[in-house]
């Protein structure tokens, strides 16, 4: 995949099928615009061409979005895209005199001049332009005015669930990981180098990695404790993680760590990801650290049951 940090840079390709968007995510609705690009290329003998913005435009525009916190950080996006077979991609920076940019004004400058498309695809809510005031009849009539096609994806739908970022950052907020994982496709997943703890896990018989805070505007999922898989270095492990303040003998930060099963090794500055699968409990202040270790051995077979009917 070839990627271009300036529109300018890139040279019109054969048969270019194009879509546009911020793609926080690339769930299972993004994906199937993405998916149906691939195969136009493939039928057409041309190239895809996804146009995104860095950073999300709501971070630049809304003051009220101040809060908002990303499902994806730029590095997970990307390879994602690769993963799904995109030809090129082109971040546009997004900046707030680009946002005053009009939706003709932007298709002719942007799409048609700089990567004369054949067709673009798009979702079926798909929006543009100042203030996101371009729609697909506009979009359509332009595709006349300056001969490419235009075809909508319709919405996509996960047991009678319409899938959105919306509704997945809804879920993770509220614990539901499952329901956010159904409606992403994949695991929803955090990654980070590995950083010193307290080690007080190591000393009752559950050391954990704990993980550099991430980025500010990534998602951090509700507190609690998790049924997880961990990537390091190309292998996956599995693991019973925790998103939380560990009250029982924290200080109070957020912290984001991992036990991980039958693993022992020196992996401090190195980065893992973790794939979070289930939530199975709050989390909670015990009395003592033998009461803390009880429970985790009881969490643990939890964890180690639920991973063995995910892997099954």
């Amino acid at each position: 995949m070839k990627i271009y940090h300036n529109i300018s840079d890139f040279k019109p390709v054969k048969n270019a099928i194009v879509t546009v968007g911020t793609f926080d995510g690339i769930h299972l609705g993004h994906q199937a615009i993405l998916q149906k690009m691939v195969e136009e290329a493939r039928q057409t003998g041309g190239e895809t061409v996804v146009i995104t913005f860095y950073p999300h435009p709501r971070l630049v525009l809304h003051l009220e979005s101040a809060n908002l916190k990303l499902i994806s950080n730029q590095q997970k996006k990307i390879a994602r895209f690769h993963e799904i077979g995109i030809d090129n991609l082109i971040i546009i920076k997004f900046t707030k005199e680009f946002s005053l940019t009009n939706s003709e004004d932007f298709i002719r400058d942007y799409i048609v001049e700089k990567i004369k498309p054949v067709k673009l695809v798009v979702g079926y809510d798909h929006h543009f332009g100042k203030d996101r005031s371009g729609d697909y009849k506009l979009l359509y009539d332009l595709g006349h005015q300056f001969n490419f096609e235009v075809e909508r994806v319709q919405l996509q739908d996960v047991e009678n669930i319409a899938v959105s970022s919306t509704k997945i950052r809804a879920a993770l907020i509220a614990g539901d990981v499952k329901k956010a994982n159904m409606l992403l496709g994949y695991d929803y997943t955090i990654c980070g180098k590995v950083v010193h703890g307290n080690e007080i896990g190591r000393t009752i018989g559950f050391p954990t990695a704990n993980i550099a805070t991430p980025h500010e505007y990534k998602l951090i999922a509700v507190s609690g404790v998790f049924a997880c898989r961990v990537e390091w270095n190309g292998q996956h492990f599995d693991g019973m993680g925790n998103i939380g303040y560990r009250p029982t003998v924290s200080d109070g930060h957020l912290t984001v760590e991992v036990h991980i099963f039958d693993f022992d090794r020196f992996i401090y500055d190195e980065e893992i990801c973790i794939s979070f699968i289930d939530r199975i409990r709050n989390e909670q202040k015990f009395e003592n650290i033998e009461a803390l270790r009880q429970q985790l051995l009881s969490d643990k077979k939890q964890v180690t049951k639920i991973l063995a009917e995910y892997k099954s």
